[in-house]
């Protein structure tokens, strides 16, 4: 069966110093040496955590974007982190998943964090963005998304039509491009291709009745609540019979809120396979999907979950 090669970046940010962070990053992504598919950095990886859109914020076509653009093509890799956009007056704590094709696709963060007033000063996301790599098929978050399950709940793939899903494969690209909005691409219907970020086909497996393999959530989660990030992380493997990626950063940021990294790779089980603390960090993990089928078939928990729709 096949695998999926991840890397996390757990990285200290320059606060709302984009070409800071941009360098580190290219320094950073440029010095992996192992193999790899998918690159994941921290949530608004190019500024930190700031409440400054509207001095902040880039349009789709801007300079963070194009740097996506060419890292992704030249490492070969599917790059993915969040960013802080405007579009049409509104700003978005936006993730952006970008093959090395150039084309992308981006979820909008759905649960903002009113604790720290970014309900205030960003738009919230109505769809989820359901990515596929090599058929593996990926769920992207980002945050305090964490704390809300009902939003990550792995649903059937017969009950789909319940939820709000935005799928970015090269099988389906009209309800993509349609759910994605405006700046949304996604590849070419019926392409085939080793491209990282395209889907590959496969037969019927325990996985067929579910929606994604890999829940992935970038974030900037601060140490004092460092327990609830890495508890929340294992019961959403867990309750999802999924792996589950986070990925987290380190240090102070510009209001003296510190931040122990704590990024994490989970198994369906809830096995921590690696925990990134306290220091930057660059960590390479290849998953198995034929674990993930031992687990799904031996444990069909799922086929007992209550049914439910989400209205945005």
């Amino acid at each position: 069966m096949s695998t999926l090669t991840i890397t996390t970046i757990q990285a200290f940010l320059q606060w709302e110093n984009k070409a800071a962070n941009l360098q580190y990053f290219s320094e950073k992504i440029n010095g992996i040496r192992e193999n790899t598919e998918i690159v994941v950095l921290p949530e608004m990886f190019s500024t930190g955590f700031s409440m400054k859109p509207e001095i902040l914020a880039e349009r789709m076509d801007g300079p963070t974007m194009d740097w996506m653009k060419r890292t992704a093509a030249q490492k070969r890799v599917v790059l993915t982190g969040s960013l802080i956009i405007e579009e049409e007056g509104h700003y978005f704590n936006r993730l952006i998943w970008m093959l090395p094709n150039g084309k992308y696709g981006y979820y909008d963060k759905r649960h903002r964090f009113a604790y720290a007033v970014e309900n205030e000063h960003y738009t919230a996301g109505r769809k989820r963005l359901i990515a596929s790599v090599k058929g593996w098929k990926i769920n992207l978050l980002v945050c305090y998304d964490l704390r809300f399950p009902v939003w990550s709940r792995q649903t059937p793939a017969d009950a789909l039509d319940a939820k709000p899903i935005a799928a970015f494969t090269d099988e389906n690209p009209g309800p993509a491009e349609q759910s994605l909005g405006p700046g949304g691409q996604s590849p070419e219907s019926g392409s085939q291709s080793s491209e990282p970020g395209v889907m590959a086909p496969s037969g019927p497996t325990a996985s067929d009745g579910l929606e994604y393999d890999v829940l992935i959530y970038v974030a900037n989660w601060p140490e004092r609540r460092s327990h609830a990030w890495k508890t929340l992380l294992q019961a959403r493997a867990i309750e999802n019979q999924s792996y589950v990626v986070g990925v987290n950063r380190v240090g102070e940021d510009g209001n003296n809120i510190s931040h122990n990294g704590d990024s994490m790779i989970i198994d369906p089980l809830g096995e921590v396979l690696y925990h990134g603390v306290k220091e930057e960090a660059i960590f390479t993990y290849t998953l198995r999907k034929e674990r993930l089928e031992e687990i799904r078939s031996r444990f069909p928990f799922w086929r007992d979950a209550d049914d439910f729709s989400i209205h945005p």
